[in-house]
């Protein structure tokens, strides 16, 4: 059992080490904007992943928003996003990042957006502005292990189950009617074994950015395992709220948006907007939230949004967790408006109140110093959009 955990591990961390995960964001920022009530004089943190969401939280109204991570490639992305808002037309911009494809992009990329970027992420987009390489049925939303996860679960749509219009006539539907009586069909004939023997994989969870230490919360709180965890989340995405709207699963499904199902960045009115001087709010940082706020303590910190991370935690990095709660306590210390919003896999976060640390020179647990706004957070939750987490936590921590 040691022998088969370690190469779990080395697998998860071949893909998270050496690679871009997430090629797009996968929490509803339409809750956080909700959950944060950001004001014009917030500071912002957040983990950066695809970066969307640092400029949603900047269109919001923050005052700044420091994205970081310990992927350097996720800040790259970030990085390629705002080297494109400064030098683009919106035209070539939603062409890149709403159609996952750029025409001329070795061009494009040498003479307006090479020169922008910092000097890892040059380095790295050198080698990697193929991505968004015009092809049939290729996108920019299909590279990155996330992507390829993305791209396999086409083609099982494709050339297993042979559904591509079914699938497409769903993400058109006009209302929840139409939209239940698709996904009753689709359903009935997604789950095959193959698909369940997928669910079981540490490999394949892994390629979406789901360590072992996450699925064993959500599996020792979900009585029928992941896979049931899944097809009842998917039931809520797809036939409980609308899918006008739902810009989440449309890019999955088809590697693009469109103008009226995008994330904020990329509609016309907010590029625009970012573009006369907004992006530069918003910078990006590799380093682990704890070293972040334990070097940067020059500037307020009003608002972190911490994504599902703390899940990774719950197992040998349990130290990592309790050291970052440490430096959280003592970043916000003295701060009298503080807020924390985080997800999880699993469907409690009692492992996160029983962190015990040292604040105001005496020990406490992480959960006595926060007040939860747990009706909103559940209200919230239910209308998420993604519908890939177990439940939604907002925090207010004692200064």
């Amino acid at each position: 059992m040691a022998l088969v955990s370690w190469v779990r591990g080395r697998v998860f961390n071949f893909v998270h080490r050496n690679n871009l995960v997430y090629n797009t964001c996968w929490e509803d920022p339409r809750l956080d904007r909700v959950a944060l009530d950001i004001k014009p004089h917030h500071n912002v943190m957040v983990i950066t992943s695809a970066g969307c969401n640092a400029l949603d939280y900047v269109l919001a109204g923050a005052n700044h928003v420091y994205a970081v991570d310990m992927n350097p490639r996720q800040n790259a992305l970030l990085d390629l996003k705002k080297a494109a808002i400064q030098n683009l037309e919106y035209e070539d911009f939603f062409s890149m990042f709403g159609k996952g494809q750029l025409l001329n992009f070795k061009d494009i990329y040498k003479d307006h957006l090479r020169s922008s970027l910092p000097e890892w992420s040059r380095g790295y987009w050198d080698r990697k502005i193929k991505y968004f390489k015009p092809r049939k049925r290729k996108s920019f939303y299909f590279r990155g292990t996330s992507g390829s996860f993305a791209k396999v679960v086409n083609m099982y749509v494709d050339n297993v189950l042979r559904m591509r219009p079914m699938v497409l006539d769903l993400l058109n539907a006009k209302d929840l009617q139409e939209q239940r009586e698709i996904f009753d069909i689709i359903d009935r004939k997604l789950w095959t074994g193959p698909l369940k023997f997928a669910m079981s994989r540490d490999t394949t969870w892994s390629l979406v950015g789901v360590p072992r230490a996450q699925r064993e919360h959500l599996e020792k709180q979900y009585a029928n395992g992941i896979a049931e965890f899944v097809q009842d989340n998917m039931r809520a995405v797809f036939a409980e709220l609308p899918i006008q709207d739902n810009y989440f699963w449309r890019v999955y499904v088809t590697g693009q948006y469109t103008e009226t199902c995008c994330p904020e960045y990329l509609k016309p009115e907010n590029f625009q907007t970012l573009k006369d001087g907004l992006v530069h709010k918003v910078s990006t940082h590799t380093d682990s939230v704890q070293h972040f706020l334990e070097k940067h303590t020059d500037h307020p910190l009003h608002r972190l949004v911490l994504l599902d991370h703390q899940d990774w935690l719950t197992d040998k990095l349990y130290f990592a967790l309790v050291n970052e709660w440490q430096a959280i306590a003592d970043r916000l210390q003295g701060e009298e408006d503080a807020r924390i919003i985080w997800r999880t896999g699993g469907l409690n976060t009692d492992f996160v109140d029983e962190v015990e640390i040292t604040h105001n020179g005496q020990k406490k647990q992480v959960g006595e110093l926060l007040t939860y706004n747990q009706p909103l957070a559940d209200e919230l939750h239910v209308k998420d959009r993604v519908h890939t987490y177990g439940a939604f936590r907002i925090a207010d921590i004692a200064a």
